[in-house]
Formats: C-alpha cells, sequence, structure tokens
C-alpha cells in the first residue's frame, strides 16, 4: 500500500441499482482473474475519480468513483503490464514512461474485451466523459472490427485479431486467450 494511503475499509457502493450490478461484474470478474482490488480511502487528485494503482493491485475508494467502467480500464493497465513490472506499479521502481503508448491502447483494448465478456455495454467503459473525448469514436471503431493497437495485444499474446486467428485456428478478438500478459 502507498505511503499516502490508509488501511482498507468497507466503503459504500455507487447508490444506482444499475450501476452497483455493473461493478459487481466487474469486481466478480477481476477476482475470478487475479486482479486484486482494495478498497481504501483515496485523496482528491488521483488521475481518474476514486481509484489508483499499486503494485498488483487497483485501489478504489466507493465514495469518490465516478465511473464503474473506469475500474476495467485501470485494471486492464494491470493486465496488460509484463507480469515482472506489475509489483513495481505505484512505486518509484516503475519506469517513468508507464505506461507506454502501446500499453495504453492495449489497457483500452483489453477493458473493451473485459466489457463484451462480463455483459456490460461499452458505454459503461467508453463513457462520454473519458478518453479525450474520443469514447464515441473508440466505440463505433470497435462495432466496426477496428481495433487500434492490435498488435500489442498480438505481441503479448493476449488476444490475436481476426487474419491472426484463422491461421492459429484460434479465437479472434473481442475473445482473449488469456488476461494477464505472462
Amino acid at each position: 500500500m502507498g505511503k499516502d494511503q490508509k488501511e482498507p475499509k468497507n466503503m459504500p457502493l455507487p447508490s444506482s441499482t444499475l450501476e452497483r450490478t455493473e461493478l459487481t461484474l466487474i469486481l466478480s470478474f477481476l477476482k475470478e482473474i487475479g486482479i486484486e482490488v482494495i478498497e481504501t480511502e483515496l485523496p482528491d487528485g488521483t488521475f481518474l475519480p476514486g481509484l489508483s494503482l499499486g503494485p498488483n493491485c487497483v485501489y478504489v475508494d466507493h465514495s469518490r468513483l465516478l465511473y464503474p467502467g473506469d475500474l476495467l480500464h485501470e485494471a486492464g493497465h494491470l493486465a496488460v503490464t509484463a507480469a515482472d513490472q506489475r509489483s513495481k506499479i505505484g512505486t518509484a521502481e516503475i519506469a517513468t514512461d508507464w505506461p507506454n503508448g502501446g500499453e495504453e491502447l492495449g489497457a483500452i483494448l483489453w477493458s473493451y474485451a473485459a466489457s463484451k465478456h462480463i455483459g456490460i455495454p461499452e458505454e459503461v467503459v467508453f463513457h462520454k466523459n473519458g478518453y479525450k473525448n474520443e469514447s464515441e469514436w473508440l466505440i463505433e471503431n470497435f462495432k466496426n472490427g477496428v481495433y487500434v493497437g492490435m498488435p500489442f495485444l498480438e505481441w503479448t499474446g493476449i488476444a490475436f485479431g481476426k487474419s491472426r486467428a484463422e491461421q492459429e485456428n484460434k479465437p479472434g478478438f473481442p475473445a482473449v486467450l488469456k488476461w494477464l500478459r505472462d
């Protein structure tokens, strides 16, 4: 746990039934694939409200979390980071350029695949107030099978694009081969 973070405690969940359902699905999925989510109080000013990344985990402050889907994107950063680097996230040991451009695109695609896998609308992750106002553009591309950043996911072995999937006789994206990068 980071030096500025307090001991985990029970935090209130989002108030609407829909948000609670989406959050429950997301939390259950992340637990199932081995991404730890630690409930804690976080200060104002985190990159995404109510979320912070730490060594091998995502910290969530339910009282500050604005968009449950942001949790999937942050988990995507953990998932697409090399296994030997995940324990350095949130510490001074992680590279100053982390996440790099490929990892950022990989986290975006990963979170899209995760949303499809758990059955929540892509608008939950790619909400109107995220992704530098490019959420609609991203969703439209995904619906048309345009997956910017697919070479990164192929390189990591997480997923295959259509052509590579056909060559390998494996399922194509948004299906994934594994949820965590080796």
